[in-house]
């Protein structure tokens, strides 16, 4: 274990001589004005991993008021959105390809939570100990004092980097009593930093889990964010799950956990989505791709798609089990899930639409599409369709490797069939091959509910046959209308 620590700090070193001089000299502006600064939490954890941050998070004995004086003059810009809180932020502009430096300075402080509150009480301290005490994790508990650059870790927050562990500076059960949203935490820092959360702090998880109800769902709704945009979400939904945790905040999770019957004639549903949102994450692209990883919407669908099996689940005649329309239920749950943590609109939509739509392609196989079935494929997914391939490609999880290519293959046709109709139509716009001022002139008709009909008949129209000259779309719109008439 000395070893590691030895690396660890010979990477910290390497890092730190590293660290930008702007730093350096804001350190030694508080210090000329008789106050203590320290780099703190995630870029010091960061930095003995052998990675740098342009966003450098700092604690102070100074006020809020004497911190903002002294941004004032080292920034380029500052504001002070937190500063209840005790915190103040400014940035730093620098010359050529250097990334401008952004910090936050945050007074010392302690955090308590009234029991009846949703809120954190917020408490200003006077030592940097106590501040670091307050830190959710040991490996976020160590700090380097500035300008000086010496190291201050009084928790071993190093040995426990080394040792790949989270815990607690305090006694677990008092530090989540203090912020519940701490146990959130463990699930995604052992996500993002694939550690595993310490024995005393995974009973007291356990035990206080229903604890993380007092938390706002904003603030809940944060950590699973950042947790499933991890390297590893699978690793921080194991925490979830295994401690309770899910049950409050993501019940939807552990109830995906069906008792497998004997003759294993369904897939665990829990596995099996984890496994899909292994595979959903391998899909992504890089930053000029069609889905940019890591991508939140894609990967809450992938975890959230088969969300509707527990309640459709039914055992039929010899033995077999079926779970029809679980993707319409399944939309359901996911959008009032998604709902109750208080993700914006656009992503519950899009979320919604990729879990009702993912068993679409079930059928490809099963007999050639007509282009009007590809059409309303490409339609109906719309602005998502780049995500529904790879969802769909994702939900491919059986062991059968004759199976497995022969639905790569079906999908790799459609895809195919599905270019080559954007190579002769403009299948991300299709409209109708009449507008609405055309309806209403070939019509005789005012705006009202029957131009919007005859809008919606020319719309199948065209998904059924692809583009029609406008003298064919007329004349099967006069027809559509003295059917409708007669």
């Amino acid at each position: 274990m000395s070893a590691q620590v030895a690396l660890l700090r010979r990477r910290a070193t390497t890092v730190l001589a590293h660290m930008p001089p702007e730093a350096i000299e804001l350190g030694e502006l508080f210090a000329a004005a008789g106050h203590e600064l320290a780099l703190v939490g995630g870029p010091v954890r960061d930095a003995f991993l052998g990675r740098s941050s342009a966003d450098l998070d700092f604690a102070t004995s100074a006020s809020p008021d004497q911190t903002q004086a002294i941004l004032a003059r080292w920034g380029d810009a500052h504001w002070d959105i937190g500063k209840e809180f005790g915190t103040i932020g400014a940035k730093r502009f620098t010359k050529g390809a250097v990334p401008e430096i952004v910090v936050e300075v945050t007074t010392y402080r302690t955090d308590e939570y009234d029991p009846a509150s949703r809120k954190p009480v917020v408490a200003f301290g006077d030592t940097l100990d106590g501040d670091l005490s307050r830190r959710d994790f040991t490996v976020n508990a160590m700090a380097v004092r500035l300008p000086d650059l010496t190291f201050v870790d009084p928790h071993d927050g190093l040995v426990d980097l080394a040792s790949q562990v989270l815990r607690t500076p305090i006694a677990a059960v008092r530090s989540f009593d203090d912020d519940p949203l701490r146990m959130m935490r463990a699930a995604r820092f052992a996500a993002q930093l694939g550690f595993t959360v310490e024995e005393s702090a995974r009973q007291a998880i356990i035990d206080m889990a229903e604890r993380i109800t007092i938390v706002s769902a904003e603030r809940v709704r944060d950590e699973l964010s950042k947790l499933l945009l991890a390297p590893s979400p699978r690793l921080g939904l194991g925490v979830l799950v295994d401690s309770g945790l899910a049950d409050y905040v993501l019940p939807e999770l552990p109830g995906m956990k069906l008792a497998v019957d004997e003759h294993h004639r369904h897939k665990d549903v829990y596995e099996h989505s984890l496994t899909v949102l292994d595979q959903a994450i391998d899909l992504e692209t890089g930053p000029d791709g069609p889905v940019p990883g890591p991508d939140l919407v894609l990967r809450l669908a992938a975890l959230l798609h088969d969300v509707g099996k527990p309640a459709t689940r039914k055992f039929e005649v010899g033995g077999t089990v079926s779970f029809h329309h679980h993707e319409i239920v399944g939309a359901k749950l996911a959008s009032k899930r998604l709902k109750a943590l208080r993700y914006d609109k656009e992503t519950v939509a899009a979320v919604t639409r990729l879990v009702e739509l993912h068993l679409r392609f079930h059928g490809y196989g099963e007999g050639a599409w007509t282009d009007s079935a590809v059409r309303r494929y490409v339609t109906d997914a719309g602005p998502l369709l780049e995500r529904l391939h790879r969802l769909t490609r994702a939900d491919c999880t059986t062991r059968n490797k004759r199976k497995a290519q022969r639905l790569s293959a079906a999908y790799d046709d459609l895809e195919a069939r599905i270019e080559k109709l954007r190579g002769e139509e403009e299948l991300a716009s299709i409209r109708p091959d009449l507008d609405g001022a055309q309806i209403m002139e070939i019509l005789g008709i005012a705006p009202g509910p029957a131009v919007g009909e005859a809008y919606r008949f020319l719309m199948e129209l065209r998904l059924d046959r692809g583009p029609l000259p406008p003298e064919v779309a007329r004349d099967e719109l006069l027809a559509w209308w003295g059917t409708r008439q007669s």
